[in-house]
């Protein structure tokens, strides 16, 4: 498990003052997108498991677990919904995601360390979330928030070693590329709130 130093290294930037305080009001959201989060992070895995597991059979091991893993963290979030009498509804993505996929390389094998590194930056921004907003959250769903944060801490981790093992030498420079997208994400306004939004111009 990586450490929260480490995590926080690692991100070019700390999540704004803003959206901690727009997560504070906006729990319901909050719990929601969560839901969606980890759904994507599932498949993220599944279909890293289909397009190079057949290549590349470590890699398929690795994605294989994780999804089960973050299957389980859905099933999580959906009791603590069901718990809190949040009604499911559909949300809008927020443009995190598709931003850092906006930049990932056409040809192989510089894709699949593109992804991989993006992999590590979501996991990474949700780690450090997870602790962010537990100072301002209930006790009970602070208390879920940092249990999280270990598993995906682990997340990190397992995606930042896959990259290194594929990439060499050159993954530290692609890293840094990618932790100026990234951080240009979380700094700059969305229209609307998420887990992994920027700062919020709405709640909806």
């Amino acid at each position: 498990m990586r450490s929260s130093q480490e995590i926080n290294r690692f991100l070019a930037c700390p999540t704004p003052p803003e959206w901690i305080v727009a997560a504070s009001v906006n729990q319901d959201i909050l719990l929601l997108d969560h839901a969606n989060c980890e759904k994507k992070a599932a498949a993220t895995a599944l279909n890293l498991m289909f397009q190079y597991g057949d290549r590349d059979p470590a890699l398929q091991e690795n994605m294989s677990r994780l999804a089960r893993e973050e299957l389980r963290h859905f099933e999580q979030v959906t009791r603590l919904l069901r718990k809190r009498g949040i009604s499911s509804r559909p949300l809008g993505a927020a443009r995190y995601a598709a931003g850092l996929r906006s930049h990932v390389r056409k040809r192989e094998p510089e894709r699949l360390i593109d992804l991989l590194i993006i992999g590590a930056f979501i996991e990474a921004r949700s780690c450090e979330r997870f602790e962010a907003v537990a100072a301002v959250l209930d006790p009970d769903l602070a208390d879920f928030y940092r249990g999280l944060a270990a598993a995906e801490s682990r997340h990190f981790g397992l995606y930042l070693a896959l990259a290194e093992q594929r990439g060499g030498a050159s993954v530290s420079t692609r890293i840094g590329e990618f932790a100026v997208f990234e951080a240009d994400l979380i700094r700059h306004p969305d229209d609307s709130f998420r887990f992994h939004s920027g700062i919020p111009a709405q709640t909806a």
